[in-house]
């Protein structure tokens, strides 16, 4: 037998029994997060942590390597390829010369572009140019760097292209995401104010949509840090030298210490990048 409730008596079941009302989005409840967990992200536990385990594997790697026996006399091949002075530090140098500029060519073209294709007179154009620059990443890596040596000539000039080629997309897609996520709310309350369109892009867009860009350029930097590796077989030298020599000549050591090198740098500028992304947005957000 039905039974026939007030109108108001109805609002307050509803209520009670955490029936959503009309309109809302239903309630869950908080989600599960250990405490151990809140507590690590509101005090960036891990931007603390990752410092100590770089130097800890920079300390290890260099007790490695004094621990070889590197005595050009027992084992010319591994002595010659680990030799510090003319062949280890050269090869970082020139590493971190291409993977620095690669990101910052990439940073110079992608953030400008990503902002252009987000403006309403050019957001049509946004999926074509995408697709473009995702056609760096489409190819295989090695392929676009034979593709630019047969265009450019070898030399460390063509890897920076290439690589800026291949990491161009991660850079784009984040600024035109993070330029397309900020409320639309606050832009018009921005024009409001007496606003001109570049002081609201200046002023709000951008910073809002900071961290989602460095996140595209951390992403970006990594990859050229990985790619750069590649640069030995166009003459671009860098650490793929060592890691080449270790594979050509089976020896393990040598293999080692240049992986080891190469994790090292990624690592350290992987923090880098995670400062960045944590501290460089507005503040209260």
């Amino acid at each position: 037998m039905s039974q026939t409730v007030p109108e108001g008596q109805l609002d307050e079941l509803d209520t009670a029994e955490g029936v959503p009302v009309e309109g809302e989005a239903p309630d869950y409840g908080p989600v599960a997060e250990p405490g151990w967990f809140v507590k690590a992200r509101r005090n960036h536990l891990g931007l603390k942590v990752a410092p100590v385990g770089i130097i800890a594997l920079a300390a290890l790697l260099y007790w490695y390597y004094q621990s070889l026996n590197l005595d050009a006399s027992v084992n010319i091949q591994q002595a010659s390829s680990l030799e510090w002075s003319t062949k280890l530090w050269p090869q970082i140098q020139q590493h971190l010369w291409i993977a620095f500029w690669s990101t910052v060519l990439v940073v110079v073209i992608a953030i400008p572009l990503g902002i252009v294709l987000t403006r309403p007179a050019l957001r049509r154009w946004g999926p074509a140019i995408v697709t473009v620059a995702n056609s760096g990443q489409a190819l295989p890596a090695y392929g676009l760097l034979i593709l630019f040596l047969a265009l450019l000539g070898q030399g460390a000039r063509t890897v920076i292209i290439g690589l800026v080629v291949y990491a161009l997309l991660p850079v784009l897609r984040n600024t035109m995401v993070g330029l397309d996520a900020v409320d639309r709310g606050v832009i018009e309350a921005g024009r409001g104010m007496g606003m001109t369109k570049m002081q609201v892009l200046g002023r709000i867009e951008l910073p809002l949509a900071v961290p989602v860009i460095i996140a595209g350029v951390r992403v970006a930097m990594i990859l050229n840090i990985g790619m750069a590796t590649l640069a030995f077989l166009i003459g671009g030298g860098a650490l793929g030298v060592t890691i080449n020599s270790g594979l050509k000549l089976q020896q393990d050591p040598v293999l080692i210490v240049g992986a080891s090198l190469v994790a090292l740098v990624a690592l350290t500028f992987d923090w880098v990048g995670a400062l960045a992304e944590t501290y460089l947005h507005p503040r209260g957000l």
